[in-house]
C-alpha cells in the first residue's frame, strides 16, 4: 500500500497529485494541489507532521523525514516544504523548512531546524547542517553548503518553470495511470 495511515493520521492528498506507485507516503502528511511525488520516495510522517504545498515535484530516491520531540528537542522540528519547489533526485530533507520556489539540487541534504527561504538554488550534493539558515536570493553550493553568488533574473524564473515543467509531465502520468 503506498499510502498508510499511522496511528489514526492519513495522507491527505490535493487535486491532481501524482504518487507513483513505488513512493510510500505515511501518516501526517499533506500534498498541495498539482504535487508529484516519484518513483521509490519516502514520505514519511509518522512523528510529526509533513506539509508540502502546491505544484511541488519530489523527484525520485528521496527521503522526506521528521525530527520527533523528545528529551533533547521537546517541540521537535516537523517538515515543511513550500509551492514550486523542486527537490531533486536522491535529495533528504529532514525536519527544515523550505520556502516556495526553491530548488534542491540532486543528492542534497538538508538537516534538523534548518530553514530555506523562498527563491533559493542548493547546489547537487550539498549539505545544510542543523540550524542553518539559508537567505533568499542566492546559490549555496557544498558540504556544508555556503553562500556562492546571488541568483540572476533568469535563474530566478526558472524556479515556475521547472515547477510548471513537472506538473505537465505528472499530468501525463495520471492520464497514462488511470486509462489501462
Amino acid at each position: 500500500m503506498k499510502i498508510r495511515p499511522f496511528q489514526g493520521k492519513t495522507p491527505q492528498l490535493g487535486d491532481k497529485v501524482f504518487i507513483d506507485p513505488s513512493a510510500i507516503v505515511i501518516g501526517d502528511v499533506e500534498i498541495g494541489d498539482n504535487s508529484s511525488v516519484w518513483p521509490l520516495t519516502v514520505i514519511r510522517g509518522d512523528m510529526h507532521r509533513i506539509r508540502i504545498g502546491h505544484s511541488t515535484s519530489i523527484q525520485d530516491g528521496s527521503v522526506l523525514h521528521i525530527t520527533h520531540a523528545g528529551p533533547f528537542n521537546p517541540d521537535g522540528y516537523p517538515l515543511t516544504i513550500g509551492n514550486h519547489v523542486t527537490v531533486g533526485h536522491q535529495a533528504t530533507l529532514h525536519g527544515c523548512t523550505i520556502g516556495d520556489r526553491v530548488l534542491v539540487g540532486m543528492g542534497t541534504m538538508v538537516m534538523d531546524g534548518a530553514i530555506v527561504e523562498s527563491d533559493v538554488v542548493i547546489g547537487g550534493g550539498s549539505l545544510v547542517p542543523p540550524g542553518k539558515t539559508l537567505e533568499s536570493g542566492y546559490l549555496y553550493v557544498g558540504r556544508p553548503a555556503k553562500k556562492v553568488r546571488p541568483l540572476t533574473e533568469k535563474e530566478m524564473s526558472f524556479f515556475t518553470y521547472t515547477a510548471g515543467n513537472y506538473v505537465k509531465l505528472k499530468d501525463q502520468h495520471l492520464m497514462e495511470f488511470w486509462a489501462e
